[in-house]
């Protein structure tokens, strides 16, 4: 071999022996550790690839590289020292996943991925190789306190700001859940009418009602609207997450009202035929007034026990003798099927069993009197204080 040959060949050798921070290396694999990849890259040292520097995602490499495989890596240190050119594998793909997320960016593309992170703040994902940041105030259209629920969970989100140099690029899923919600509330009002049934999930719970879940819009259903008859407490009746049918009473806007009180159902549809003047039933005394006794015959249907008509002997106030949730056996002296409203007599029941008195005329109760107590009971006050008038007249004449 000629001098000028062998100079050459030295000189090749001694250039494949050197790299440089930042070049990019192809090599072969030559072993595999579950921490740990060597790779030939074709110089006197050893390419070593360490499992942080090859995905920011946990794994084993014994489970995705195998020896033989090549692989393309950036060198990030030399070692002479050690005999080892530290390179990252990692670095390149996220080079080429943030072109990845560049062009979803511009283009407002839907990502969906997995979250790796629950943080104070929101959430970790990885697209590829690049980490995305979703805010606590993004990750749903309403207030979640707790995000573990996300955890590991695979999520769809649209990129809002892109800026890989200073490592902040942010993700949004809220805007997804708006606009989904938007679609399927001008779908679903777009399909119900008044007078539909429809079948929801109970959504929220509160003392004067229950929202209800139809599926792009929530109703409400009215504590008054739960039943027929009365209903205290409708966590008595329901649980979030219930799934129940429900008649569609109103619609304003976006605002829907709910029913329970299916015609169909109504109790005072045959109230006539089991309540007609004279039968004898038993009821629960469901509220009292001054003026008398509201007593439940069935849910829906009340009957009024006026003062006057629960004893023979005189009563001031019902709540001397009688008391709520008390069975009652009374009877029916007077039925108004249009104003839904019957009249009790305990005394009535009681005279059937004695001699045969002057038939007395009960009080009717007015609308009024129904809806103030207060006035019913200062009626009496009233009363005698029109006959002491009349008195003192008289005895002015004579």
């Amino acid at each position: 071999m000629s001098e000028s040959n062998e100079f050459e060949q030295l000189l090749e050798e001694s250039l494949r022996t050197t790299v440089h921070n930042g070049e990019i290396v192809e090599g072969k694999v030559i072993s595999v550790k579950a921490d740990e990849i060597i790779l030939d890259i074709g110089v006197k040292m050893d390419g070593v690839i360490q499992k942080d520097e090859y995905s920011n995602q946990p794994v084993d490499l014994t489970t995705v590289v195998k020896e033989g495989d090549q692989l393309t890596a950036k060198v990030l240190k030399v070692s002479e020292a050690e005999g080892q050119v530290y390179l990252t594998y990692k670095r390149l793909a996220i080079e080429k996943s943030n072109e990845r997320i560049k062009e979803a960016f511009e283009n407002k593309e839907v990502l969906k991925a997995q979250v790796q992170n629950v943080l104070s703040g929101g959430l970790s994902v990885i697209v590829e190789e690049t980490k995305v940041f979703i805010p606590a105030s993004l990750v749903s259209d309403v207030y979640e306190k707790d995000l573990s629920k996300y955890s590991g969970q695979e999520i769809e989100f649209v990129i809002t700001e892109f800026n890989p140099k200073k490592r902040r690029i942010i993700g949004d899923r809220k805007q997804l859940l708006v606009a989904e919600k938007k679609k399927l509330q001008e779908e679903l009002f777009a399909r119900i009418h008044v007078g539909d049934t429809v079948e929801g999930v109970v959504k929220n719970l509160t003392d004067f009602g229950a929202f209800i879940d139809l599926g792009g819009a929530d109703g409400l259903l009215h504590i008054s609207e739960m039943s027929w008859g009365r209903v205290e407490n409708p966590k008595k009746v329901f649980k979030v997450g219930d799934k129940t049918k429900v008649l569609i009473k109103d619609i304003k806007e976006d605002k829907i009202a709910l029913s329970l009180k299916f015609e169909d159902q109504n109790p005072w549809l045959n109230a006539e035929e089991k309540y007609s003047v004279g039968t004898v039933v038993k009821g629960r005394v469901a509220r009292m007034a001054d003026f008398g006794a509201f007593v439940e015959l069935e849910p829906g249907v009340d009957a009024l026990l006026h003062v006057s008509q629960i004893s023979k002997e005189h009563v001031d106030k019902p709540a001397d003798v009688l008391k709520v949730g008390q069975e009652i056996e009374a009877k029916i002296v007077d039925f108004k099927k249009d104003d839904h409203k019957i009249s009790l007599s305990i005394k009535a029941l009681l005279a059937d069993t004695e001699e045969p008195e002057e038939e007395e005329v009960i009080p009717e109760t007015t609308d009024e009197e129904v809806d103030s107590p207060a006035e019913e009971a200062a009626a009496p006050e009233e009363e005698d204080a029109a006959a002491d008038s009349e008195t003192k007249a008289e005895d002015a004449e004579e």
